[in-house]
């Protein structure tokens, strides 16, 4: 049974009374997975003053040595490379890691680096199934770690005075949220089984997933449209349409969720839907609504929050504006805060050891990142579903229950007691 986790109570409260503990306050990065988040993850790292990538992780051999040759050309050192990120963590010296793997490795990937000492920094979503992100948790409470997730727009000074506007009554009480995101994916075609390339450690690529035979249509990007590895485009760009409408109805779990659509316009390996439509409900009666489409249209990425005095609507760039009751449209905003550097964010709370200066704490992208896994879990089974937060899980639906959490392949598994 998945059990519910207070996350932010006290938010690590002991963490915040220690002292950072290195002789510096140079922070010794480690990077998991360097594919092209994790390359951006270094990127975005290197003009942060007192941090330094000292190690990549990747079971792909081309990606770490490349990735190593272009940090050599900017700073002279070589960070250490491998592709079992077990080893890495052992070393002391590293103190915390940056999480850019696939999905389904995300979790585990943080937990053992929080059990052997570090912090973590861990990309969206954060979590494979609703269980997992109910142990990454309480494996940051249990170690006292500083543990981030991946919601970016939390840090963008545009979003945050959207929500401070919301939060401050702008537009009354909301009672509904609405996103759209458009995909414009294209077919991804068929790829045929083969022997896995020698430059890719298959076994550790696969990790807590079922073990399969390799085709290319995996590595490395459409991984995200199966469902033993990724979480659909509602898991990969959904989390954050999610996260910036739960950050601005001020909301945790929804009572009620539904969810349809498909994978239409061509036939495919994939398994994932290109077109899906959710909705979440809450007890008060307010509701999200997100619609994401894979095929051809014109709509843009946006937000739209619902008031009892006003409708404000966000783009793409954090740019908002605001009708109030029928007509009167305000003013737009020119005067925004300054975007922050989320690694700069992530590397400041490291060193006070106080989880309460993130933007987004682990818990705030992990419940968001549930919302996506409910979605996608009242897909698979073609229903409505009734969900208790209290017991974290779905009522009185015995299939729908087990997609809350995985059978994990051997030694990758992620522990029931952290």
């Amino acid at each position: 049974m998945v059990k519910r986790r207070s996350f932010l109570v006290s938010a690590a409260t002991a963490a915040a009374s220690q002292g950072w503990a290195q002789a510096s306050d140079r922070l010794r990065v480690a990077v998991i997975g360097v594919g092209s988040r994790g390359s951006a993850h270094i990127r975005e790292m290197a003009p942060e003053a007192n941090i330094e990538v000292a190690a990549l992780v990747d079971p792909d051999g081309n990606r770490t040595e490349t990735a190593a040759g272009e940090i050599y050309k900017r700073t002279g050192k070589k960070p250490r490379i491998d592709a079992d990120m077990r080893r890495i963590f052992d070393d002391k010296e590293i103190d915390a890691v940056t999480i850019a793997t696939t999905n389904h490795w995300h979790t585990l990937t943080a937990i053992w680096a929080m059990q052997a000492g570090k912090d973590v920094y861990v990309e969206k979503p954060v979590s494979h199934n609703v269980w997992e992100g109910t142990k990454l948790v309480e494996t940051a409470r249990k170690y006292k770690r500083v543990a981030a997730g991946g919601t970016q727009r939390r840090w963008y000074g545009r979003f945050r005075k959207a929500i401070e506007v919301i939060h401050g009554g702008g537009i009354g009480e909301v009672y509904q949220g609405n996103f759209t995101f458009p995909g414009n994916r294209d077919s991804i075609g068929f790829k045929p089984v083969k022997e896995p390339p020698g430059w890719l450690n298959w076994d550790l690529w696969v990790g807590p997933a079922p073990m399969q035979p390799y085709h290319e249509n995996l590595v490395h990007y459409n991984w995200h449209w199966f469902w033993d590895f990724g979480n659909g485009e509602l898991g990969n760009n959904g989390i954050h349409m999610i996260d910036v409408l739960r950050w601005g109805m001020k909301k945790r779990m929804p009572v009620t969720v539904e969810s349809t659509g498909g994978r239409f316009g061509y036939k495919d390996q994939a398994q994932t839907p290109n077109t899906q439509n959710v909705t979440w409900t809450f007890s008060d009666g307010a509701m999200m609504v997100g619609q994401l489409r894979g095929l051809y249209t014109t709509e843009p990425m946006s937000w739209d929050f619902f008031g009892t005095k006003g409708h404000m609507h966000i783009d793409a760039d954090g740019r908002f504006r605001v009708r109030m009751g029928r007509s009167k449209e305000l003013e737009p905003e020119t005067q925004y805060p300054a975007n922050e550097s989320h690694f700069g964010n992530f590397a400041a709370a490291v060193r006070a050891r106080d989880p309460r200066l993130l933007r987004a704490e682990i818990e705030e992208t992990a419940i968001s990142t549930a919302y996506c896994h409910l979605g996608n879990i009242s897909y698979r089974v073609g229903r409505k579903l009734r969900f208790d937060e209290s017991r974290m899980q779905f009522s009185g639906d015995a299939e729908a229950n087990r997609m809350l959490t995985r059978d994990y392949r051997k030694p990758y598994v992620v522990p029931e007691k952290v």
